[in-house]
């Protein structure tokens, strides 16, 4: 009985813990072991339990919360809430354009196990990447969801989606969002444990290939950063000054003081909502219009998403030698940017879609969900500069799309 009252408080204090102390934990442990006792298999196996997991569920999840959202969805017929989902839609575009042009600067490799298969397995030209494409999308739906082939969840979740939105009943609909939501829970209770998967991992990882592994990890966070930092101070700049023909910066500035530094230590679009809705009020925006775009924007308004997809899938495709063609890497970022748009509705943001955008290159799955791991590893910050991109990117947009409307009006 004592026992049972000491696991139960001692798990109660677990989950009181914040994520980001635990994972940290997790990390500085997983390095103590592979250091002292390098042969103890049990922690690697850990991670493994760990990856295997979100293997598993993964699929799942994308199927039901894309076709809950397609079912549920409704848009309002508003002007000005029409710009926000383009500068919403371009922004995220834009995004995901420069992580390719970053990852081809700066080419990354990731340190994972048992790619010798997928060398073979990686198609070698654009018209083997499309073939691909067309076959694994028409995929049956069944097939798809057991062999993790995301490019024919996504198709057959888009059709399904439509489909409910036109024909099912308002109880239907509940149930789709209910099951969404239960399957959004299981993938919280996973990532609970992520601490424990993350120690297993980097105890994988550093047991064998030695500390330099933090090298790779700390250019692979360098590389997010600068990459999120540039959309942010120029290419999210540029949409503004076009759209309002006026100097972005000072709302730029106001929005990263004011949402971008809270957002990052949130960690949290959906958490940072009231916050943008207060300084949208403090710039006398609509409330009748930014009590839409803005929890809009945290569902759909993904640039830092769509930069952690491209970068991390293209890190995969680089550590494969996969040759990427021009016309290939604009699929990418067309793809990646979709994908980025329902980052918002799974527990560990953008990181469960990249095995999405790796599919596109004939990526495994089993490699894939290696690169989730490896972005669960360095998610402690490259979370908090996605939210931070992405939350205050909100706020900047639905501004503009005012800001244009007033110009037009006073022509």
């Amino acid at each position: 009985m004592n026992s049972n009252n000491l696991f139960l408080k001692f798990y109660k204090k677990y989950n009181n813990t914040n994520l980001i102390l635990r994972i940290i934990i997790g990390i500085f442990f997983g390095i103590i072991f592979a250091l002292f006792i390098p042969d103890f298999k049990f922690i690697k196996m850990i991670g493994e339990l760990f990856i295997g997991a979100l293997k598993g569920i993964a699929p799942i999840l994308v199927f039901l919360l894309v076709i809950s959202s397609l079912a549920q969805g409704q848009i309002k017929h508003d002007g000005r809430f029409k710009v926000v989902i383009i500068l919403y839609l371009i922004s995220t575009f834009l995004a995901a354009c420069a992580a390719v042009i970053a990852s081809f600067m700066f080419p990354l490799t990731l340190t994972l196990s048992n790619i010798n298969a997928e060398f073979s397995a990686a198609p070698a030209h654009l018209s083997e990447v499309v073939d691909n494409l067309l076959i694994n999308i028409v995929s049956n739906p069944v097939t798809s969801l057991g062999s993790g082939n995301y490019l024919g969840i996504l198709f057959w979740a888009i059709i399904f989606g439509f489909a409910m939105k036109n024909i099912a009943s308002p109880d239907t609909k509940k149930f789709l969002s209910d099951i969404a939501n239960c399957s959004s829970n299981v993938v919280c209770k996973i990532i609970n444990f992520a601490p424990f998967g993350i120690m297993g991992l980097v105890f994988s990882a550093v047991s064998s290939s030695g500390t330099e592994i933090f090298a790779e990890y700390g250019k692979l966070i360098l590389l997010l950063a600068l990459c999120m930092l540039f959309v942010y101070f120029v290419s999210n700049p540029v949409i503004v000054s076009i759209v309002t023909r006026q100097n972005p910066y000072p709302l730029i500035l106001k929005c990263l003081k004011e949402s971008g530094i809270t957002a990052f230590f949130t960690r949290s679009s959906a958490a940072n909502i009231p916050v943008n809705m207060t300084l949208c009020e403090k710039l006398g925006l609509d409330k009748d219009m930014y009590s839409i775009s803005i929890p809009l924007g945290a569902t759909i308004n993904m640039s830092g998403a769509a930069v952690t997809i491209t970068i991390m899938t293209l890190a995969a495709v680089h550590t494969l030698g996969i040759d990427v063609s021009f016309a290939t890497a604009i699929i990418l970022a067309v793809l990646a940017s979709f994908a980025a748009c329902g980052a918002s509705g799974v527990a560990g943001g953008s990181l469960l879609l990249i095995p999405l955008a790796c599919s596109l290159f004939g990526v495994s799955n089993d490699i894939a969900i290696q690169v989730v791991g490896v972005g669960f590893i360095i998610g402690v910050l490259q979370d908090s500069f996605e939210t931070a991109l992405n939350s205050s990117s909100d706020v900047i947009f639905t501004a503009a799309a005012e800001y244009r409307k007033i110009r037009k009006e006073a022509l």
